[in-house]
């Protein structure tokens, strides 16, 4: 993984976390969102403590408070978002979603040009919001931004864990605690449709692969040398890569405003990432910057 450039990294955590919400929100008529939501966390934590086990007999008070917090964000960002899906569409909930991040951005930059490419995805990112031909519920809309608000504090606060834990130790404990946070909501709903469909155990076992256990992963190894501010703007790709997940999996098709909004977070993204490069070349950048 250190070989791998962080902004791949960020990416690579991208597709796989929109192909695998849209994967699940195929399912949500058989377990609902909060059914769906601690399916995926539940799942993403045995995975990750199997495969991890990690190490945490000598963690300070501290080390538990970043994790725990991470875990608190989790849980909202991942509940939220479930239940914003079911009111709206995808293409509208994870845009909204994402104006987290971009605010975050928006708050943390330093330079003109970061503020500049930040405002170009931030303007795509609400072209695609207002692109869309489908009513939108205002419950769904509050989710989204709730969910927004969540994710904002996962970037902090993954930032921070992966200071201060080692590997991903602090990862698979966060996911352990949102977890736990989830489960009362939605074990009744996950129960009763395992029940009557034992084969959703293995559905959302690839769901919780593809949206908890691989791409937060990635992130945290990502966080380490990606400054924040750079990995919100990054994230704007979120966006135009759930619209082609919806168009794959659900089968949504796209507008010209909506394919413009697509081009203008990409744009913003690809500059964000050539501008880190070639700041790289001349001042290195060492991990927490």
């Amino acid at each position: 993984m250190p070989r791998v450039p962080a902004p791949l990294l960020a990416v690579a955590a991208i597709f796989s976390v929109q192909f695998g919400s849209a994967f699940a929100r195929t399912h949500f008529d058989e377990i609902g969102p909060t059914g769906a939501a601690t399916l995926r966390l539940v799942f993403a934590a045995v995975i990750l403590v199997a495969v991890v086990r990690p190490r945490v007999g000598n963690w300070t008070r501290r080390q538990w408070l970043a994790a725990g917090v991470l875990g608190l964000a989790l849980a909202g960002m991942n509940s939220l978002i479930y239940l914003a899906v079911a009111r709206i569409p995808l293409g509208v909930a994870v845009t909204l979603e994402f104006t987290g991040p971009l605010v975050l951005a928006l708050v943390q930059t330093r330079r003109l040009r970061d503020l500049l490419w930040a405002l170009v995805a931030f303007a795509g990112v609400i072209l695609l919001g207002l692109g869309s031909t489908t009513g939108v519920a205002v419950g769904g809309v509050l989710l989204a931004f709730g969910a927004a608000a969540f994710w904002a504090g996962y970037i902090l606060a993954s930032s921070r864990v992966g200071r201060e834990t080692p590997g991903i130790d602090g990862l698979v404990v966060a996911i352990v605690v949102a977890a736990v946070v989830v489960t009362p909501f939605g074990a009744a709903d996950a129960v009763s449709s395992i029940r009557a469909d034992p084969w959703l155990i293995g559905v959302f076992a690839i769901v919780a692969v593809l949206t908890s256990a691989l791409p937060y992963a990635l992130e945290l190894i990502a966080l380490r040398s990606l400054p924040t501010r750079v990995f919100g703007v990054l994230s704007s790709l979120g966006p135009a890569v759930a619209a082609l997940a919806g168009l794959v999996v659900i089968g949504q098709l796209l507008d010209l405003r909506e394919v413009i909004a697509l081009v203008l977070v990409t744009a913003a993204s690809v500059g964000v990432t050539i501008s880190r490069s070639r700041d790289a070349v001349v001042v290195p950048v060492t991990p927490g910057d």
